[in-house]
C-alpha cells in the first residue's frame, strides 16, 4: 500500500527549505482601530473587512502561513466579555474568513487556526482541571475545523499540562497541529519549562505536532537562544520561531515595539541558522517587517548556527544571563494577560 501523500503544511515543509509565517495580530488590529481592552475576536462578526485586511496584509507581504483571529476565542477568555457561548462560532468565522482569503491566491497559503491559552491556572495551582481544559480547547478546535482551517496552531502556552490539554483538544477534533510556548522568565516559560524540557514534553504527546517552537517572550535575542536550545537536542521535528519585533516601549498611552524591519531581517536570518524552519514575527511585527524578512530569507546562504555572542551583537543583549538550564533561573508571579500585546 502506498504511503499517504503529505498535504497542507506538511507538503509545504517538504517542498520548501523554510516557510514565512505571519506577524502580530493585536498590533495590526490596533492599527486598524481596535481599542485596548476590546476582544479582537468579536471583530470576526462585526468588522469582517478589517479581519480580511489583516490576513491579506500578511499574505501580500510574503507570508506562506497566517494565524486566524482566534487567539482568545475560547470559552474561558470570552467569558470576560460575556461572549463565552460564542466560542465555537467566533472560531469558525475566523477560519471561514481565512479560508476565503487564502483560496483567492494562486500560491499555497496555510490557514492556521490560532488557539491561545485559557488565561486560567490549572490544578493544583488554580481551579482549571485538565479535563476542563481539554473540553475548552476541543470546542474551539471544532469551530476552527468547521471554518476550514488547515491545522490548529497552539501558541503562547506556559504550562506543560495546558499544552498537553490543547494538543488533546486538537486530536479530538481530528486536526493536525503545531505548538509554541513562550519562554519569558530567564530562559523558561512562566511555569518553569526550559527548551530541552519542551522537547521532552513533545515526545510524550500521542498525536505528534507537525512543528513546534517558541513565540512572543521577551525579545528576539532571547527567543533565538531558545531555538538553539531546541536544536541542540537533535530533535527532527521542524522548529518554529515567532519573535517579537524588538522590545516594548510605552508612549502616549500605547505600547509599541522598537524593532525595525532591518533588525527583524537579521532575526529571521539568524533564526534560520539556529535551526528554525517556520519563521515569523509576534508582537509588534507588521507587514513591513514581514516584507523585509522575506527578502532577507530569499537571499540568505545558510550558515553554521550562530554563537550567543553573535546573536547579542546583532540583535541586542539577552534579558538574563541564564538560558534556564542551569537551575538558577528566578521564578516570579504575575497576572495572566488577556492577550499577548501583539
Amino acid at each position: 500500500m502506498l504511503a499517504p501523500q503529505p498535504k497542507g503544511l506538511e507538503k509545504l515543509l517538504r517542498d520548501k527549505s523554510w516557510i514565512l509565517a505571519d506577524g502580530a495580530t493585536g498590533t495590526n488590529l490596533f492599527n486598524l482601530g481596535l481599542s485596548s481592552g476590546d476582544a479582537p475576536e468579536l471583530w470576526n462578526k462585526t468588522a469582517r473587512n478589517k479581519i480580511k485586511a489583516l490576513y491579506r496584509g500578511s499574505i501580500d507581504a510574503g507570508s506562506d502561513l497566517f494565524l486566524t483571529n482566534s487567539f482568545g476565542a475560547n470559552r474561558s477568555r470570552l467569558k470576560l466579555h460575556g461572549a463565552e457561548d460564542q466560542a465555537t462560532e467566533l472560531s469558525r468565522v475566523s477560519a471561514e474568513i481565512g479560508r476565503e482569503i487564502a483560496d483567492a491566491y494562486t500560491r499555497t497559503v496555510i490557514v492556521a487556526g490560532c488557539i491561545g491559552p485559557t488565561g486560567e491556572l490549572m490544578e493544583p495551582m488554580g481551579n482549571l482541571s485538565y479535563s476542563g481544559a481539554v473540553e475548552i480547547f476541543h470546542e474551539q478546535a471544532e469551530g476552527l475545523k468547521a471554518g476550514g482551517a488547515d491545522l490548529a496552531w497552539i501558541e503562547t502556552i506556559s504550562s506543560a499540562d495546558e499544552f498537553l490539554a490543547a494538543a488533546e483538544g486538537a486530536h479530538l477534533a481530528d486536526m493536525p497541529w503545531c505548538g509554541t510556548m513562550s519562554f519569558d522568565t530567564a530562559g523558561r516559560t512562566m511555569m518553569g519549562l526550559t527548551a530541552p524540557e519542551m522537547v521532552k514534553l513533545i515526545k510524550k504527546v500521542p498525536n505528534q505536532p507537525i512543528a513546534f517552537g517558541a513565540n512572543c517572550g521577551v525579545g528576539a535575542s532571547d527567543l533565538l537562544r531558545t531555538i538553539l536550545g531546541f536544536s541542540q537536542t537533535n530533535t527532527s521535528v521542524p522548529r518554529i520561531a515567532k519573535g517579537n519585533a524588538g522590545i516594548p516601549k510605552y508612549h502616549k498611552g500605547r505600547i509599541f515595539y522598537d524593532g525595525t524591519p532591518e533588525l527583524m531581517t537579521q532575526y529571521a536570518i539568524l533564526a534560520r541558522d539556529c535551526g528554525a524552519t517556520i519563521i515569523g514575527g509576534c508582537c509588534g511585527t507588521t507587514p513591513n517587517h514581514l516584507r523585509a524578512m522575506r527578502t532577507g530569507l530569499e537571499t540568505h546562504e545558510p550558515q553554521e548556527p550562530p554563537s550567543l555572542k553573535k546573536i547579542q551583537s546583532t540583535l541586542g543583549a539577552f534579558s538574563s544571563e541564564s538560558d534556564g538550564t542551569d537551575g538558577n533561573a528566578p521564578t516570579r508571579k504575575r497576572q495572566n494577560r488577556r492577550h499577548k500585546t501583539s
